[in-house]
């Protein structure tokens, strides 16, 4: 049977995080808007994020000290200019978010004053307080409000329980057309269990990053590299893809594999700890716990292997069990709930995959070099984070790239023409697979080399092996892909494994260490920094 369903927008949005939202709600009152959500809307890794998002809100703070921070941070990878473009419009995109509604935690003060004054934390690798947070669930205050604000929206619709499978270039719907121009794409309704089509003047790119490559990871489960793939076999370059940033403090619990203990608790004064109680940080580096997370996963990953340790651990019980309810309510009740109190206890931790820092390529307007086809958030490659991303950057560039894709797409929108009637897909050549577990054996192999091979430290050799598993594992899918109808496990899992091509021959190409890239063979850091760009 063929799909015959087409829908039309002037602009689709995929993705339903902190960057899809953020431009869907800029351009809505000009703009028809679809987006399209993989499961339900609020389930990607804006709601997960703890921490909060940086920008300069404090007086004794300048921007040049932000840019300096984060140019240290990202190991001289990071791209300058593009770094002062996101610090600068830092403040006026935070503010656009206080004015939708997100509640950001303020000081308590008794001055009367009609300006509020935000409570800032400080994180790993910040030189003042600039984190603007809600409690420990910033990423939950900004995705329930950016929500509520679409949902209400006229303009605005959001289909949960749709995958994006491929984009749709011009050359498909005309002879002579261009093949590196957008005119939609194709969607999966895991509701009807077919493939539609949507038809867009402009498609945005908002799928998050893809941290499930790996078996240990703080991401939810929608983060499966998507947008990168996509915009991969559409065309598009990417760079930086052997930057995979593991957060060092993740729960280490059987029941809570991916609950992550946000970087504001070291911010706050929490120490690591090896299992005997003592401190190490202190031996790898100066700045001790407040170390960029490169140099503090490393050294927990060091320590386990040293001393054969399951775990490491995090302890801020020397400070009062109000500060900690205050400052930290999610995570005293979640660890609660699984029967560990964090005012009394130390809390058991490992590293666990939670930034892909590179991505599909993009200027300073979020366009990818493939026309009417922009990337923004965690998806993208901007030069923001270089070889290691500065904590709380993320959010931040997020709604700073929504701001600017949106200017973009609003200049450009009158006068681009609404595409044809789009192929229709074909499954006549398909049937129903009856052997999913198939997919279910090649998807654990995949993360459990990944994790082995292309995880916190690396050699040639791993790589190499890492790289013959993932191309057999490919031909597997594919024929996979051309026999059966598809499932949200096999585009999750062809999306994967394309992905994880990619980074492992980013991994291979750079022959030095460089913040999240350390290697065996290349313990050295080579004088210039170059990002690395793969072309399709």
């Amino acid at each position: 049977m063929n799909s015959n369903t087409q829908q039309q927008c002037d602009v689709l949005v995929v993705g339903s995080g902190a960057a899809g939202l953020s431009l869907a709600l800029r351009i809505a009152n000009k703009a028809k808007v679809i987006v399209l959500s993989k499961s339900l809307s609020r389930e990607g890794a804006t709601f997960y994020a703890q921490g909060g998002i940086a920008a300069v809100f404090d007086e004794s703070d300048t921007i040049e000290s932000h840019v300096d921070d984060t140019l240290i941070a990202g190991a001289g990878l990071c791209e300058k200019d593009k770094v002062q473009f996101i610090a600068e419009n830092a403040r006026e995109c935070v503010q656009w978010l206080i004015d939708g509604g997100v509640p950001f935690d303020q000081e308590e003060t008794d001055e009367e004053s009609d300006e509020p004054r935000y409570h800032l934390t400080r994180e790993g690798g910040h030189s003042h307080r600039r984190i603007l947070h809600a409690a420990d669930a910033t990423g939950m205050a900004m995705q329930t409000s950016l929500q509520e604000n679409v949902l209400n929206h006229p303009n605005i619709t959001v289909l949960e329980r749709h995958n994006a499978v491929d984009l749709i270039t011009e050359d498909k719907i005309k002879e002579g057309g261009n093949a590196k121009k957008i005119v939609g794409a194709y969607i999966w309704n895991r509701d009807s269990e077919h493939v539609e089509t949507v038809a867009a003047k402009f498609v945005v790119l908002a799928t998050g990053g893809a941290s499930k490559v790996y078996q240990y990871t703080s991401n939810p489960d929608v983060s499966s590299g998507d947008g990168i793939a996509m915009a991969w076999r559409a065309g598009c370059r990417v760079a930086n893809l052997e930057f995979n940033q593991f957060h060092p403090t993740c729960l280490y619990h059987p029941e809570a594999r991916n609950f992550l203990l946000t970087e504001a608790l070291r911010g706050e004064g929490a120490y690591l700890r090896r299992p005997d109680g003592t401190r190490f940080m202190p031996d790898f580096d100066e700045r001790e716990e407040l170390a960029p997370r490169d140099i503090v996963a490393r050294a927990i990953d060091f320590e386990m292997k040293r001393l054969g340790a399951d775990c490491m651990y995090l302890d801020i019980t020397h400070k009062s069990p109000e500060f900690i309810m205050k400052h930290f309510p999610t995570i005293y009740m979640r660890l609660q709930d699984l029967g560990l109190d964090m005012t009394k206890e130390q809390i058991p931790i490992v590293p666990a995959a939670h930034y892909t820092c590179g991505g599909v390529m993009v200027n300073t307007k979020g366009e990818t070099d493939v026309e009417r086809l922009y990337a923004i958030g965690e998806v993208s490659y901007t030069g923001l984070h270089g070889a290691n991303r500065m904590a709380s950057n993320s959010l931040l560039e997020c709604v700073v790239y929504a701001w600017a894709a949106a200017k973009s797409i609003m200049q450009e929108i009158d006068a681009a023409d609404m595409p044809g009637e789009l192929p229709n897909w074909d499954e006549s050549q398909v049937c129903n697979s009856d052997e999913e577990v198939v997919l279910q054996h090649n998807w654990h192999e995949l993360r459990l080399f990944m994790w082995d091979y292309m995880g916190i430290v690396r050699t040639d050799k791993r790589l190499e092996r890492a790289l013959r598993r993932i191309q057999l594992l490919q031909q597997e899918v594919h024929d996979y892909y051309s026999n059966f109808r598809v499932s949200n496990n096999l585009l999750e899992l062809r999306n994967l494994l394309q992905v994880a091509e990619l980074m492992v021959k980013s991994a291979m190409e750079r022959k030095e260490s460089r913040g999240l890239h350390y290697t065996l063979d290349y313990p050295d850091t080579l004088p210039e920094a170059k990002p690395t760009i793969l072309e399709p």
